[in-house]
């Protein structure tokens, strides 16, 4: 029951953030008719337009004790290049015994192996290694993500390679800063607090941003000593293999991060059940969060750090410079093809500006540059998967049925692949489904408020809480509105702004727990109470 209950498992995502891609949009730009008559009229015209990666697959087994090895049952599944639809490769099918085997090599990892016993110092010193040979093969690694996930190539190579990088460094420097207090107590005792690694920590990770969510969870599960177990998305897992490989050659010891690739159903679904797993982390939907959450319960009762869903409200005031809000929304919505679980996919706009906002937002995305996403220039390539891209077709009609107003986009582009025209809807309403459900596609919904106290309880009357953003001259209206929202992060005149050192997580059915910054590092430490008796101490 339960294995087909998760069949759904790490079918979505998480976001990154990019304001420096801000600066590119805008430039080289084709209107909406020329988009479709570039890729429009048949399948040999994409075909010449496909470029075809200079990187070569060189990993598709699974990473166990040290070593890449077949799955158990011998299986492989296709991993696809979105842009076709056709094989990249064919990718070693982990299940439940090939998470036994791996859950086996990280806890004789972790019980026995140097790991958890080495200096703080020296593991920092391997992982500052492994963002140094990230560097060295940034090209390999950005062509990798951007074939298996179909974003576009300057996105993984000018900001998420650096960002994965700076990860690690920022984890790397906070290896040996981990310590616990000195606590006073009544009576003779000296009491002092330990922090100590959770052990074995199990991690499942999405398809929309694979490598920045494997730096959110593997950079401090190890900068805390513990060892992992990671189940990459069945739609991307050829960089998590590739990163893998890296981090022993940069001096990891076997068994130390194990990953299996697989599906939801089985790998995934046992990893969350696993009776020798301390930990779970998981980035996915909300409905696959609920149930991987009874599945750490019904098991052995591991703690879970979750990552969900969202419906990201992006609120324009009437103070607002509207030719740089509408920008900011756009980017807001449809960065990474729309598929970001933070998304600004609310777009709010007082009425004074929304019929300028609404104008200026669809010849914005009437610019938007779709395709190759190994093409220079390139804003927007394809979707996922046939699944993805039928689910936001499907909420496409729903709007057109809804009697939204379609302002531009709403079709397929082309006749291969998963390519989706950057779409508008105006006179959006709050009971819409697509005012209320996770799109996870390049469908931006704007809706009209009047004042101040109308828009924070429409904003938030949702069951998420992940994100939104505010765009205002007025810092009593940021302030007042920010401390309103209830969502785990505010972005104010700015929008998907993710260091290293900043908090991300959320509210409601957007999940539990905290990742990045000085917070993730308690996902993954235990804090044990030494207390001992003093005799006649001089001091207490």
């Amino acid at each position: 029951m339960a294995a087909r209950r998760v069949s759904s498992l790490l079918s979505r995502s998480l976001s990154t953030s990019f304001p420096s891609l801000l600066r590119s949009q805008g430039r080289n730009c084709y209107n909406g008719s020329r988009i479709v008559r570039r890729f429009g009229s048949s399948s040999s015209a994409v075909a010449e337009e496909i470029i075809s990666p200079s990187v070569q697959v060189s990993y598709t087994k699974l990473l166990i004790d040290g070593n890449f090895v077949d799955s158990a049952s011998g299986k492989t599944f296709p991993t696809l290049d979105p842009r076709t639809g056709e094989v990249i490769a064919d990718v070693a099918e982990g299940d439940a015994e090939d998470i036994n085997r791996a859950v086996k090599a990280a806890r004789k990892a972790f019980d026995e192996g140097p790991w958890p016993r080495m200096s703080a110092y020296e593991r920092s010193r391997i992982m500052l290694r492994f963002a140094d040979l990230v560097e060295k093969h940034s090209e390999e690694l950005a062509s990798l993500e951007s074939w298996d996930n179909g974003k576009p190539y300057s996105q993984s190579k000018g900001t998420e390679i650096p960002m994965f990088a700076r990860l690690f460094r920022y984890y790397a420097g906070w290896a040996d800063k981990i310590h616990g207090l000195t606590v006073p107590a009544d009576g003779n005792y000296h009491v002092q607090t330990l922090h100590e690694p959770i052990g074995v920590a199990g991690q499942i990770i999405p398809w929309n941003f694979p490598l920045l969510m494997f730096a959110w969870k593997v950079g401090p599960a190890l900068a805390c000593g513990n060892t992992i177990v990671l189940k990459s998305a069945e739609q991307t897992p050829l960089t998590a293999l590739y990163a893998g490989k890296l981090l022993l050659e940069a001096g990891l010891p076997p068994g130390v991060l194990n990953i299996v690739s697989g599906f939801g159903a089985t790998a995934g679904a046992s990893l969350a059940s696993h009776m020798d797993v301390d930990k779970l982390a998981f980035t996915g939907s909300t409905d696959t969060g609920k149930i991987i959450l009874g599945l750490a319960a019904n098991s052995n009762l591991k703690p879970v750090t979750l990552e969900l869903g969202g419906k990201s409200p992006f609120i324009v005031f009437e103070d607002a410079d509207v030719d740089k809000a509408v920008e900011l929304a756009h980017f807001a919505l449809f960065f990474n093809q729309g598929q970001c679980c933070c998304a600004g996919s609310r777009t709010y706009v007082h009425e004074k500006v929304y019929d300028e906002f609404v104008e200026k937002s669809k010849a914005r995305a009437l610019k938007r540059v779709v395709g190759d996403p190994f093409k220079k220039g390139i804003e927007q390539g394809p979707q996922i998967d046939l699944k993805q891209f039928e689910k936001v077709m499907k909420y496409i009609r729903s709007g057109v049925e809804s009697n939204a107003t379609l302002e531009c986009g709403g079709d397929q582009i082309g006749n291969k692949g998963y390519f989706i025209q950057p779409t508008v809807f105006s006179n959006v309403k709050d009971d819409m489904l697509i005012a209320q459900d996770e799109i996870f596609g390049p469908v931006q919904s704007i809706l009209k408020f009047r004042d101040v106290d109308e828009v924070i309880k429409r904003a938030n009357e949702t069951r998420y809480g992940l994100a939104a953003g505010v765009f205002t001259k007025s810092l009593d209206t940021a302030n007042r509105v920010s401390r309103a929202l209830k969502a785990g992060t505010v972005w104010v005149n700015c929008f998907d702004v993710f260091d290293a050192a900043i908090p991300f997580g959320g509210y409601k059915m957007s999940g539990n727990g905290r990742e990045k910054g000085i917070y993730s590092l308690n996902n993954y430490l235990q804090i044990k109470a030494v207390v001992t008796a003093l005799n006649k101490p001089a001091w207490i």
